[in-house]
């Protein structure tokens, strides 16, 4: 099994950076490859909203370290994604990955069955870890949201979300 590991959180020390990296390893002792991608680490810009990967292009027609990133998901069998909550919603580096995804997405998937929007092979697995210092129960909506965004966009047939909150 292979899996690509997005660590979302600036704080490579941070609450969601522990919880994935227990995840990993334990899938690692389980035969599991990782790649580890530590967003903050990266350098890349926005999605420019340009439409390439839609008009000319099948992928993101930006050249930069989240070329890798993007390509090792549609290689992958799981993808991991962690993050803290920051002020109510992901923290932007974060933001800004998940904007990219849009180049997954086929140039009219929105009148596709949900099994044919995006581009990247079916079949594949994620888990989502979302960490936040507000009492549990509070900003539940960031995980569904983002849940959803990735069944949506990496053609992922299961998101598990691991939610951990409180003071």
């Amino acid at each position: 099994m292979k899996i690509a590991c997005l660590l979302g959180s600036p704080r490579l020390e941070g609450n969601s950076a522990t919880i994935a990296k227990q995840f990993i390893k334990t899938a690692t002792n389980l035969g599991a490859k990782i790649r580890i991608f530590e967003l903050n680490r990266l350098t890349y810009r926005d999605c420019q909203g340009c439409l390439t990967c839609k008009t000319k292009l099948d992928q993101c027609v930006l050249k930069d370290d989240l070329t890798e990133v993007l390509q090792a998901i549609k290689e992958v069998d799981v993808v991991l994604l962690s993050t803290p909550v920051y002020m109510g919603d992901i923290p932007g580096q974060v933001k800004s990955f998940i904007d990219r995804t849009y180049s997954f997405m086929v140039p009219d998937y929105i009148h596709r069955p949900a099994n044919a929007r995006s581009r990247v092979p079916s079949g594949k697995k994620g888990v989502l870890i979302i960490t936040q210092g507000a009492p549990e129960g509070a900003f539940t909506e960031v995980g569904q949201r983002y849940q959803r965004v990735m069944r949506a966009n990496m053609a992922l047939t299961e998101v598990y979300l691991i939610h951990a909150g409180g003071w």
